[in-house]
């Protein structure tokens, strides 16, 4: 009987070995399956990159009716409300769209060097007058600075006061 009870029992810890390194082996399938589809999608976003060529001659030849179209919507505005973001904001937004367009037709990316010379020569044929005002930064008065200065310097010899104080008593940390 005590012979059938050891070997039931040397059955069921084979068992269990078995059951385990069939797990592990699941891990490792299941491991080796990502790291296949992993290189498999990084080869091919990386071949899919290098395979798209920017038709620069297309962007181009397209930009301009960009272009157009905003001038066409910016003679809509008054010439004095050009410097008024709020005035011609969604005709901006529908040239900014355009370009971005013209550049996907063209399998470019966007924005690039091509684009944002164009978008320049429209801005400087529309915005070049809107200059921002600049604004004249002064130092506060004498006594509000030493105070702005004093105040933080004085709040951090306090805290390190306090953490050296707080160190040294030892029935606070226990």
């Amino acid at each position: 009987m005590a012979g059938q009870d050891s070997e039931l029992r040397a059955a069921l810890i084979a068992l269990e070995i078995f059951r385990m390194e069939i797990h592990a082996l699941w891990l490792v399938q299941h491991l080796l399956f990502a790291l296949w589809v992993n290189g498999l999608l990084t080869i091919g976003l990386a071949g899919a990159q290098q395979g798209v060529i920017c038709n620069e001659s297309l962007m181009l030849q397209n930009l301009p009716l960009c272009g157009k179209s905003f001038q066409e919507m910016m003679r809509k505005v008054d010439s004095s409300k050009w410097c008024n973001l709020t005035e011609f904001i969604l005709y901006y937004n529908n040239f900014t769209l355009c370009t971005e367009d013209k550049a996907a037709t063209a399998k470019c990316f966007w924005p690039n060097p091509i684009a944002e010379g164009f978008i320049t020569g429209i801005h400087k044929e529309f915005f070049s007058n809107c200059t921002s005002k600049k604004v004249h930064w002064e130092d506060p008065p004498d006594k509000i600075l030493i105070t702005l200065i004093f105040i933080p310097v004085l709040l951090t010899i306090a805290m390190i006061g306090l953490v050296v104080w707080c160190s040294k008593r030892n029935d606070i940390l226990v």
